[in-house]
């Protein structure tokens, strides 16, 4: 006898922050949703987890409230080449693995552990691995989804000249400085270093560069990731020095002409949303997911050329970095 699926208005292919934001506002409105993820929450995600001001704005909640860990730092200093631009504006930091906790479980939405394999489109919506089915759809399974990689890909290729690879970890260090510092272009890197503050002594450090830029100069991350942590010791910001980082990739906003088709929707990293001056994610993620939501429960128009494209605000030193990682002027 075949195996009934498990029905539901609208799945949702990851419950990182796009995908937990899209379901508590589905759900907020009454609409049936199941999140679909391939591991148990909490769980570790590699991510500087910065998140800006317009993402508090966003999710609605006051950082009093945020029974979690959360620090509030006044000042970026932000470093282009070696050309120092303290910028002044609160900031926030947070660890991944509780924030994502905190919002797929205030979303309301149930959670089933599955890992994605197989994605068919047919008359009546989506059948996914033969185990689940929907009429709307919502991939927002990072790089990798699955829902972009069998629904979109042929579609939409990545914008492999906006591929960012990364090392990165987050550890306990006691910290004296509680300001966020991100470098640019340093040492012949293609991208950005950072060193990101968090509550109760922990750190976040990381390198990332692009891709194709490092591969065509015969360079590698892991030297950029030595560089700065040596930069780190000798400016007295950590006194610990980390373990083995951790590695990931993700991509770059890009024109994205394709980000859904019919009743499906790709959403945050799935589509390539991170912003092209401060290469930040979780903003683009949560506006998107809010956008997908709404556009199935409201029917509005659900274009990403709306999502932020940029994080910083002085049009000088976004379209600066802008150029300096895409070599696109506008």
């Amino acid at each position: 006898m075949a195996e009934t699926l498990s029905e539901h208005e609208v799945i949702i292919v990851g419950g990182g922050p796009a995908g937990a934001t899209a379901a508590w506002e589905l759900v907020k409105n009454g609409v049936d949703c199941l999140i679909l993820d391939r591991e148990a929450f909490p769980r570790e995600k590699l991510c500087a987890g910065w998140i800006t001001p317009e993402v508090v704005r966003d999710l609605e909640f006051v950082p009093e409230d945020y029974p979690y860990r959360f620090l509030t730092f006044d000042v970026l200093n932000i470093s282009i080449k070696g050309l120092k631009l303290p910028f002044r504006a609160p900031q926030h930091s947070i660890r991944r693995f509780e924030f994502d906790r905190w919002l797929v479980e205030r979303s309301g939405a149930p959670v089933t552990i599955h890992n994605v394999r197989h994605v068919v489109a047919d008359e009546n919506g989506f059948i996914i691995d033969d185990k689940f089915r929907c009429r709307y759809l919502i991939g927002a399974g990072g790089t990798r989804c699955p829902v972009y990689r069998d629904l979109f890909r042929s579609l939409q290729p990545r914008a492999k000249e906006l591929q960012v690879v990364t090392q990165e970890l987050e550890y306990p260090c006691q910290y004296e400085d509680g300001n966020c510092y991100l470098w640019f272009f340093t040492d012949g890197l293609p991208g950005y270093g950072w060193y990101v503050p968090k509550a109760d002594g922990y750190v976040n450090v990381g390198v990332g560069g692009v891709a194709n830029k490092l591969r065509r100069k015969g360079d590698d991350i892991k030297r950029h990731w030595q560089a700065l942590i040596d930069r780190l010791i000798k400016t007295g910001l950590i006194n610990v020095p980390p373990g083995q980082p951790g590695g990931y990739s993700y991509f770059l906003r890009a024109k994205a002409d394709i980000t859904h088709q019919g009743n499906a929707y790709l959403i945050g990293d799935a589509t390539g949303l991170a912003t092209r001056d401060m290469c930040e994610g979780i903003g683009p993620a949560v506006q998107s997911g809010l956008m997908a939501a709404r556009a199935i429960h409201h029917k509005t128009t659900f274009d990403l050329a709306q999502v932020d494209a940029h994080t910083l605000g002085p049009k000088i030193v976004y379209r600066a970095l802008d150029y300096a990682f895409t070599g696109n002027r506008a």
